[in-house]
């Protein structure tokens, strides 16, 4: 099968094309012939040799953790997906990603396509709408009346994570650029700030939970509006725990946990229309295409998720 690699750490340019073995499915696994994937962070901070430490993979290594395709082969006789079924994904972090034609993924991690989506659609869902569920829910605890703010909110996980707290009931409010204002309280924001003309810190108190995308100085500020009792969760940095215990809050960095049961859940509310996802960018499957889908990722400035069709 065809397939994007790369067989050392760096730069884009390492991104390259390469025929590999066709995987085959295990107990409890099924084959998904992969029609669209998406790119995060975690892709390209791994391509630089960034998370090495973290993640000891063997060369070459296929990026991606976003699938959304066809069940092709199953490996249990009683699994819960037959051939042919249109399935999407986030599968478990190994180097045998989805930047190719074919993915091997265990059931559990696995859930049926939303009707009312194309697999690049689909593909744009599993890994920030599951890091959104799990960073507002599991660790935020988030409920109706909570005050919630989002950073970076036109990004992946902030689209899907102001979509999430509206639904649940609570207050929103995110931060951005001027562009994007509009655009985020179409989805749900109840308030955006300006971060390029106004501090949030200076104009947002009392908030029950802060999903922090940036880390850094964003991150230390944040503490700051939160209320006694307050939550903040990273997904870049873990957060200073002298810090959280001097101003009472919970904090803590969240590492997505793939899971199935819930991409399932959001799948349902993708299908009733309160969940709507938002692709800003597409590219084709090839050196070029991935290259381009790398450099809008680390620019930090895309607008929604960046997919990449792997078959029409």
């Amino acid at each position: 099968m065809k397939a994007i690699v790369i067989e050392q750490y760096g730069g884009k340019e390492q991104l390259t094309e390469k025929e590999v073995p066709t995987p085959a499915p295990g107990d409890d696994q099924i084959l998904i012939e992969i029609y669209a994937t998406s790119i995060n962070p975690i892709d390209w901070k791994l391509r630089e040799g960034y998370l090495k430490e973290m993640l000891r993979f063997e060369f070459p290594i296929i990026l991606g953790w976003d699938t959304a395709g066809i069940v092709k082969e199953v490996g249990s006789k009683d699994s819960n997906f037959k051939v042919g079924d249109k399935v999407f994904s986030r599968p478990a972090t190994t180097n045998r990603g989805t930047y190719a034609e074919y993915v091997v993924a265990d059931e559990s991690l696995v859930a049926k396509m939303p009707d009312n989506l194309d697999f690049g659609e689909a593909a744009s869902v599993p890994l920030t709408g599951l890091t959104a569920w799990q960073c507002l829910f599991d660790f935020g605890e988030i409920k109706e009346g909570d005050k919630v703010l989002i950073h970076a909110g036109a990004g992946g996980v902030g689209t899907m994570a102001i979509q999430l707290a509206k639904n649940a009931g609570a207050y929103v409010a995110t931060t951005a650029s001027v562009k994007n204002i509009e655009f985020l309280k179409s989805i749900g924001a109840d308030e955006v700030v300006n971060y390029k003309t106004t501090d949030f810190e200076d104009v947002l108190q009392d908030y029950d939970f802060v999903l922090d995308a940036l880390g850094g100085e964003i991150q230390k500020k944040s503490f700051n509006v939160l209320k006694e009792g307050g939550r903040l969760a990273s997904i870049v940095s873990r957060p200073d725990e002298e810090t959280a215990d001097e101003k009472g809050v919970k904090a803590g960095f969240v590492w997505l946990e793939p899971n199935g049961e819930q991409l399932g859940q959001l799948g349902k509310l993708i299908e009733q229309g309160q969940v709507k996802t938002h692709v800003g960018h597409t590219f084709d499957f090839s050196e070029e295409g991935l290259r381009k889908a790398h450099e809008i990722s680390e620019s930090h400035h895309a607008k929604g998720k960046i997919v990449i069709n792997i078959k029409r």
